[in-house]
């Protein structure tokens, strides 16, 4: 007989298998020697820990479901105990439990990880359906289209839920895309009618502006133009297309307008500046006047000068303050000259004058007097208010006597 660790050959030929319940036979063998047989059988027992070593690492390796794991266990358990083969069939059957402990394991870690997965795209769709409803308020209308567009992408990349969550999400979701997308439709079509109006408000102006291009009536034309701008921007925006268009022509006949109004007032200005020229002459002439020492030389001097000027016309607006200042002065200066001989010269004037000082006069005398008096008989408050009103005719009485002088008295 032959034997070794694991199985024996008896003298029939028949070969055993050791295991822990005891041996048990796993064949015969007649061809050859005793070793020749357990070796044969040994085979056996290599090409299933071979089996189940692929197997192993399928499972530590791969994404072998649990299901098919189990199911290959399960197929070479009764490989193994049926095994016709030697070898430690009890180390296998081992390997093959702990193999299933290693399965069930992972299919816990699935598990586990598909829970938390489902949880994540759960509050992960969640999150996008209150963003949806947040943008569905919204009135930043490319913005949020796009960013719901994005979100349905995402969507689409999570994870389904059970059914009924799911769809009650997804529900939430749609709804809010729907309602947005009406009111989005809604402002659009209420922009469009805005523009239509636009269109047809800015076309009346165009027309109007059209008309008049070619007027000569400059000031209130101008004017008309900015009051038609004004109008143009309360208008609002017509269509791209119609509104290029339309701005086109009106900014077409306000520029006709305008630059024959400039080629005009071109013209005008320089006239206007040759009369300056001459104007600042003429000044120069009426200011050699000054001082008047003689009024009548002076009146027909300013006389001849003044008809000189009217005969001129207009200067540039911004030089015409200045200018005219210049000849007003001088006669202002001609004016207070006849003003002041007239006071000199006016008897009615001069008696009123003398009058005054006379009875100024005499009120200075008679509180001089009284003060006087006053403090000779010792009564110094009474001297010194009287005094003090003293002081103030005597100042009315200096002034009284100056005016007095301008009439040569």
């Amino acid at each position: 007989m032959t034997s070794d660790p694991w199985g024996r050959v008896d003298e029939q030929g028949t070969v055993y298998v050791r295991t822990a319940d005891g041996e048990r036979v796993v064949g015969s063998w007649q061809a050859g020697s005793p070793e020749e047989a357990l070796a044969y059988f040994e085979r056996k027992y290599e090409g299933l820990a071979v089996e189940i070593g692929l197997l192993e690492r399928r499972v530590r390796t791969t994404d072998l479901s649990p299901k098919d794991a189990l199911t290959a266990i399960e197929h070479l358990r009764a490989s193994v105990d049926e095994a016709h083969a030697v070898g430690d069939l009890d180390a296998l059957s081992k390997r093959l439990d702990a193999l299933v402990s290693a399965v069930e394991e992972r299919r816990e870690e699935r598990k586990a990880q598909k829970a938390k997965a489902t949880d994540e795209a759960r509050h992960a769709k969640e999150a996008l359906v209150v963003e949806a409803e947040e943008l569905a308020a919204s009135e930043q209308w490319r913005a949020a289209g796009e960013r719901l567009r994005a979100l349905v992408d995402t969507w689409k990349g999570l994870p389904r839920l059970d059914r009924k969550t799911d769809d009650e999400l997804w529900h939430r979701f749609s709804h809010a895309r729907s309602a947005f997308s009406k009111r989005r439709k809604s402002h659009f079509a209420s922009l469009d009618a805005q523009r239509e109006e636009a269109r047809r408000r800015k076309e009346k102006l165009v027309e109007e502006a059209e008309a008049l291009s070619d007027s000569t009536d400059w000031g209130p034309t101008a004017a008309r133009y900015r009051e038609l701008m004004a109008e143009w921007k309360a208008a609002g925006r017509a269509q791209r297309e119609a509104e290029d268009d339309l701005w086109n022509r009106f900014r077409g006949a306000q520029d006709i307008f305008f630059q024959a109004r400039s080629e005009v007032f071109a013209e005008r200005d320089a006239e206007q500046r040759e009369n300056l020229t001459r104007k600042e002459e003429l000044v120069v002439e009426a200011e050699k006047i000054l001082p008047v020492t003689d009024l009548k030389a002076a009146r027909a001097a300013f006389r001849l000068v003044n008809e000189r000027w009217e005969q001129i016309g207009h200067v540039p607006r911004d030089a015409r303050p200045k200018i005219e200042a210049r000849l007003h002065a001088v006669e202002r200066a001609i004016h207070e000259a006849e003003d002041s001989e007239w006071r000199r010269t006016n008897p009615e004037a001069r008696a009123r004058a003398e009058g005054l000082t006379g009875q100024l006069q005499a009120a200075v005398d008679k509180l001089r007097s009284q003060a006087n008096a006053a403090r000779a008989s010792g009564n110094n408050a009474k001297a010194d208010k009287l005094e003090a009103e003293l002081a103030g005719r005597e100042a009315l009485l200096e002034q009284a006597l100056k005016g007095l002088e301008e009439f040569g008295g």
